[in-house]
């Protein structure tokens, strides 16, 4: 078995590769047949929640699985729609309500809302990695962490932003060595404290950005394990082979003996 570090560098040293084989896995391959083949013929609201295939494709490509369930508040999220900056999409801090309802824009676009990339080959892209990164968490739940970071955080200019993710914060609160505790202290006072200890430019920088990760799962695999019999020593002393600095492995060695 693989510890975090290794096998997040395992999938992320060739990503392109990765989500090719997780999209040709035959029960994916079949949900993207089906989802390319009906979703141009959605046109309303009701067709989107009737057909639970698309309804259900849709949700996880978004990371909405959680609320799948919730067939009232996603029928509310999408008849208000996001034109109306009172609306409930507008109202919700976790963002990924807010760029569902802009995707599957029914009230504002009406029947030509699924015709348009981003609703076909952009969600179908999104699925899959939506998938290889669930899938990656079974096994490991810092690869999944590492993984939804390295794709979301390029979008993050300020500590709230992280806060409004739980995902996001996890791994800001892991890179800042601040315990999941520190959510309770006053909302400017952690976006302040998050900022201080991350600087938040380096998501920009796709080098920067990797660096931070690397450092992410060396961290997570400190402080939880992972499902591996690798031993932490012995992933630090393996670390160079997986690109990792001699100045981030002095920094990761300092942590841990401190």
């Amino acid at each position: 078995m693989w510890s975090t570090i290794e096998a997040y560098r395992l999938i992320s040293s060739d990503l392109t590769a990765a989500l090719d084989r997780k999209a040709q896995e035959p029960d994916i391959e079949r949900e993207i047949a089906y989802y390319r083949e009906k979703i141009a013929d959605i046109d309303t609201i009701d067709d989107f929640m009737e057909n639970d295939r698309i309804y259900q494709f849709a949700m996880r490509a978004y990371g909405l699985e959680e609320m799948i369930y919730a067939k009232g508040f996603i029928r509310k999220l999408l008849e208000e729609g996001v034109n109306d900056s009172s609306s409930l999409a507008n109202q919700l801090v976790d963002s990924r309500y807010k760029e569902f309802a802009e995707v599957f824009d029914f009230e504002g676009l009406g029947t030509t809302a699924t015709i348009f990339d981003r609703a076909q080959e952009g969600t179908v892209d999104l699925y899959v990695r939506q998938r290889l990164e669930t899938d990656a968490g079974a096994d490991n739940e810092g690869v999944r962490l590492a993984l939804y970071f390295q794709r979301q955080a390029p979008e993050i200019t300020t500590g709230y932003g992280l806060m409004a993710d739980p995902a996001l914060l996890k791994v800001a609160q892991t890179l800042a060595n601040l315990p999941e505790s520190s959510s309770s202290v006053d909302v400017d006072r952690q976006a302040e404290i998050l900022e201080e200890r991350i600087n938040i430019e380096d998501f920009q920088d796709p080098v920067k950005l990797e660096e931070l990760m690397q450092r992410f799962t060396v961290l997570w695999e400190m402080n939880n394990g992972s499902t591996s019999s690798t031993s932490t020593p012995n992933v630090l002393i393996a670390g160079s082979a997986f690109g990792i600095s001699e100045s981030l492995l002095s920094q990761i060695q300092n942590i841990r003996k401190g």
